[in-house]
């Protein structure tokens, strides 16, 4: 299971309607995360690291828009406070 990143331009935030997601926050740490449904998030600040069960390692930073997919079992790192509006698909 892969984590993927992409850097939108204002149109295709527009598009999916960012701007209305839910904001969460979180201040430096690190835990353990699994993902039971698809979520889709647009990163407004911070920098993290999230490592997948595989040992792969994603370094995620402010302007991203980055999936995780359905499934995933991963930890992370956070390395500066983060602040995203995220989005669970419906599956």
């Amino acid at each position: 299971m892969q984590i993927k990143i992409e850097r939108p331009d204002e149109q295709r935030l527009k598009a999916l309607g960012v701007s209305n997601w839910p904001i969460w926050t979180k201040e430096v740490s690190s835990f353990d995360w699994y993902y039971d449904s698809t979520e889709e998030c647009y990163i407004l600040e911070g920098k993290v690291i999230v490592e997948t069960k595989d040992g792969d390692k994603v370094e995620i930073n402010k302007g991203d828009f980055v999936t995780f997919p359905k499934g995933l079992a991963c930890h992370w790192d956070i390395q500066e406070p983060i602040r995203k509006h995220y989005n669970f698909r419906g599956e």
